[in-house]
């Protein structure tokens, strides 16, 4: 369908990747999967980002995604963690380009600023927003924050890439709510 796209969503981590998966049709983007790769059990850094590489290939194969957009590592203090991390979005990105899809990175700033409004907000905020917008079930939340991080790198590619020019303007979030409350949910 010419109208459709899917998007694949990814919080890289050495300890737990999520991801999210949303799938647009005629420009109303719906939840299609939602999970974490819980890498805890491995000691092996290396054996790690394997496990980042072929799980990420097989969303690829799996669900046929138009496009990656990743959450960018932000500078921590720690510089070992920041090694870890990068090489975690590095593996992830690199299975991406292997299946010729193309990537798209977002700084956690501009995808909290696209979800909540707010670059500061809570990742429990970040998920609540979420769950709102695409009407998502309480019992198909997953504890693990991760998974709602990589579903909110999607949805800010969803919102960057471009709303046609007809949509209606808003002038802030209690502004897009009055005018949309059949799409925002309680």
């Amino acid at each position: 369908m010419e109208n459709e796209r899917i998007i694949l969503g990814i919080d890289p981590g050495t300890t737990v990747m999520g991801y999210g998966l949303l799938k647009v049709e005629k420009n109303k983007p719906d939840l299609l999967a939602l999970g974490v790769l819980d890498l805890k059990k491995y000691d092996d850094h290396y054996r790690k980002l394997q496990r980042i590489f072929l799980r990420t290939l097989s969303l690829i194969d799996e669900f046929r995604p138009d496009c990656m957009a990743i959450e960018a590592p932000f500078f921590g203090k720690n510089v070992q963690s920041m090694l870890k991390l990068g090489r975690a979005q590095g593996v992830a990105i690199s299975a991406a380009l292997y299946r010729n899809l193309p990537v798209v990175e977002y700084a956690p700033l501009k995808i909290k600023m696209a979800i909540t409004g707010n670059g500061q907000a809570s990742k429990e905020q970040v998920a609540d927003m979420l769950r709102r917008f695409l009407h998502i079930k309480e019992e198909q939340m997953l504890p693990q924050l991760d998974a709602t991080d990589g579903l909110a790198a999607a949805y800010c590619h969803f919102l960057q890439a471009g709303r046609p020019v007809s949509e209606k303007l808003y002038s802030g979030w209690k502004d897009f709510i009055a005018k949309n409350k059949e799409r925002v949910r309680k």
